[in-house]
């Protein structure tokens, strides 16, 4: 048997939206726009993508899945993606080398200290 991971799907209040704003802070291509069905990639021809697809009730609690980002420069990521309109989230993460982040409804992410070079 074999799997390829394809996407992601995120529930989201605004599809259209969430999703534009992940593709900026991915810099991903949008494949499709639609209301019902937003997905964006690395680029067409790559995957996994995420799918945001409509729900009517925001999020509540905290996520049961999240996704780890590992920049360059943590703070310089912190500070752009905090510009594009995320916000820092307590999850109860205590003192941690990454950050917790939120994106604009609410889901969480962290952005991961930068790897060490040996």
């Amino acid at each position: 048997m074999s799997l390829e991971w394809e996407q992601l799907v995120v529930d989201a209040v605004d599809p259209v939206a969430l999703g534009n704003w992940w593709a900026g802070a991915l810099g991903w291509v949008v494949l499709n726009d639609a209301h019902d069905e937003f997905e964006i990639r690395p680029a067409p021809d790559r995957l996994p993508g995420l799918i945001f697809e409509p729900v009517r009730e925001p999020k509540a609690g905290k996520n049961r899945l999240h996704l780890d980002f590992r920049p360059d420069d943590q703070d310089a990521e912190v500070a752009r993606l905090l510009a594009l309109g995320a916000r820092h989230a307590d999850v109860g993460q205590g003192d941690v080398p990454w950050v917790v982040m939120a994106d604009p409804e609410g889901n969480e992410f962290c952005v991961l200290a930068p790897r060490r070079t040996p």
